[in-house]
């Protein structure tokens, strides 16, 4: 099996050691490190009780992934080269990246966050799919449509510091629940519709058929998943001895003027 249908068919894939990655990830981690400290940034995105940083598109990267003014250099290795040729994204430009750093004790309530908002994050990882807006509270429509979500640890830390989870296969529930929903209209016409019944069961189902992996990885490695997949964060397990946990990612947008059709119906 390749790699190609080992990712299309679980809707993720961790990548071994990689010099281009471990390069850029010892460069551009004092740039991390300065959004995190940053008092505006800090205002902004520290929630739960100070125990996430979400950090959404702080890293001043350009679209090759470099910051030349930090001696960062551009994003480049395997998982680059895999989602330029396996995922046919041969001219991405990187978005602006998330800097998420986790601290011990999370999650904690936030400020606004209703009680069973905090337990779908404690008790189902936040479980969610990335490109979906939230509109008058809790429904949902289609917003920001990515190609794929590349994540890049920045620090040493164990798999029970705050990992990654996602459910293998939910990609594909997904796509038929999105498809089922949508079917008959003009995709022009899909970031107008209210897709939370068709998106609230197709989780329950995933929930209910999936296998939920933790995602872990070290500096110099990287994993990506598939743009359908339901990804969230696990919560920080005792006995995890890491001061935090660092992670950069990347969500680009497949090319420009991708149409909705694109991330519907593409591998």
């Amino acid at each position: 099996m390749t790699e190609a249908e080992r990712f299309f068919g679980r809707g993720w894939m961790r990548f071994p050691h990689d010099p281009g990655i471990a390069q850029w990830v010892a460069a551009a981690r004092p740039v991390a490190e300065g959004c995190l400290l940053d008092p505006a940034h800090r205002g902004r995105w520290l929630r739960c009780g100070g125990t996430w940083f979400a950090g959404v598109n702080v890293l001043p990267n350009d679209a090759a992934g470099a910051v030349p003014d930090r001696d960062v250099p551009p994003l480049a290795g395997a998982p680059v080269d895999f989602a330029r040729e396996a995922l046919g994204l041969a001219g991405l430009a990187w978005d602006a990246g998330q800097v998420s750093v986790c601290f011990p004790g999370y999650p904690q309530p936030w400020e606004g966050e209703s009680d069973a908002a905090f337990r779908f994050r404690r008790d189902r990882d936040a479980a969610h799919v990335d490109g979906l807006t939230r509109v008058d509270g809790r429904r949902r429509r289609l917003g920001e449509l990515h190609g794929f979500i590349l994540g890049l640890p920045m620090d040493a830390a164990g798999p029970e510091a705050a990992p990654l989870v996602v459910w293998e296969g939910s990609h594909e529930i997904m796509r038929a629940a999105f498809r089922a929903r949508l079917a008959g209209l003009p995709p022009d016409r899909w970031a107008a519709e209210d897709v939370t019944e068709c998106y609230v069961a197709a989780r329950r189902a995933a929930f209910e058929r999936c296998r939920r992996v933790a995602v872990h990885a070290w500096p110099g490695e990287a994993y990506v998943v598939h743009r359908l997949a339901l990804h969230g964060v696990a919560p920080w397990r005792a006995g995890g001895d890491a001061a935090r946990r660092m992670v950069v990612y990347f969500r680009p947008d497949p090319f420009p003027g991708a149409p909705p059709a694109w991330w519907l119906d593409r591998p």
